[in-house]
């Protein structure tokens, strides 16, 4: 058989693979774009987010957890909040939850910790 030349069945095989992967990549552009710009589409087919906490923004004090209770035990006061950041085009909206530590007598902020993002699940309706 001269050189550069394609058995019939491996032919096959390339052509075949070259369409399926073709046709993943409009897939995934169909997808990708019907997700991004019809409104109700990624809702209707993946499910609702759960509930967020109700007072977003909004700094409450934490004395039922653990955390909280020791935070008081040390002269301090623990408060959370929740904090919705803002999506970009190719990032979704985001939930953060912002904990900092005041001290009990003077009401400085002591310290923070890091900023946590909260995964919500999906809820089917």
């Amino acid at each position: 058989m001269p050189p550069g030349i394609i058995p019939g069945y491996r032919l096959f095989v390339l052509i075949y693979v070259v369409c399926v992967a073709i046709a993943a990549l409009f897939s995934s552009i169909y997808l990708l774009v019907i997700f991004r710009e019809v409104p109700g589409a990624v809702e209707q087919r993946l499910g609702e987010f759960e509930d967020a906490p109700n007072e977003i923004g909004k700094w409450n004090k934490d004395t039922d957890t653990d955390e909280g209770k020791a935070a008081t035990a040390a002269g301090e006061v623990r408060e959370v909040r929740y904090w919705l950041e803002d999506g970009s085009l190719f990032r979704r909206a985001r939930l953060i939850k912002q904990v900092r530590y005041r001290d009990l007598t003077s009401r400085e902020i002591t310290r923070h910790d890091p900023d946590v993002a909260v995964v919500r699940k999906r809820v089917k309706t």
